[in-house]
């Protein structure tokens, strides 16, 4: 996602080791499709001086990458995006970027191993682009939340046409947000965390 004006951390605002305190940590991975937003939440809201892997795109990808309504973007994530947050003194949470284009989703895979959950993040522009998103995540069987990043000039439509449109059951939370501003990116990253608690405290149907 391009964005003149980002709350995305220059540098670490205190030292990168964990601190004493953290007893534990959880893997969680930021997916979607190309250009939809996934280096702008991890950088956002990371407390550490996130690692990106963006390189500038070239023509090589041209007729292979689909850059409808994301036309302006120079730089593409080619293997992951990395940061983390503190949820207490004793929660942190490691945030994997995925690469959105089509021909690096092989490196998914990995990325997928020993996550907790998961944030998809959706542009209503290209709404089509989620649906085999979801589809390999429900596929592993990782929960996940679906966050609505907000782009100037993008459709507006309710929560209830894009759960109809994603085929979204009832059961997975689905909220607005801005990956630009830390407190949006950190409000979808709770929502993840209450959900991923009260699928663990209830009992699986007989």
């Amino acid at each position: 996602m391009d964005c003149k004006s980002s709350d995305r951390h220059t540098g670490p605002s205190r030292e990168d080791t964990l601190p004493a305190s953290v007893t534990a940590a959880v893997k969680i991975v930021v997916v979607g499709g190309f250009g939809v937003g996934k280096t702008t939440m991890v950088g956002s809201v990371s407390e550490i001086r996130p690692l990106t892997t963006e390189e500038t795109m070239t023509q090589a990808g041209v007729g292979v990458d689909d850059t409808a309504g994301v036309e302006r973007k120079t730089s593409t994530t080619v293997a992951m995006d990395f940061g983390r947050i503190s949820i207490n003194d004793q929660l942190v949470l490691y945030l994997f970027g995925t690469p959105g284009q089509e021909r690096f989703w092989f490196l998914w895979n990995g990325l997928f191993q020993g996550a907790l959950g998961a944030v998809v993040l959706v542009d209503t522009r290209r709404l089509e682009v989620s649906f085999d998103v979801i589809g390999r995540l429900e596929e592993r069987g990782v929960p996940f939340v679906v966050a609505v990043n907000t782009f100037p000039g993008a459709p507006v439509h309710s929560m209830e046409e894009l759960r109809a449109a994603l085929d979204l059951p009832e059961s997975v939370p689905m909220l607005d947000c801005d990956a630009r501003k830390r407190t949006s990116s950190r409000d979808v990253l709770m929502t993840l965390m209450r959900y991923l608690y009260s699928l663990a405290v209830t009992p699986e149907p007989k």
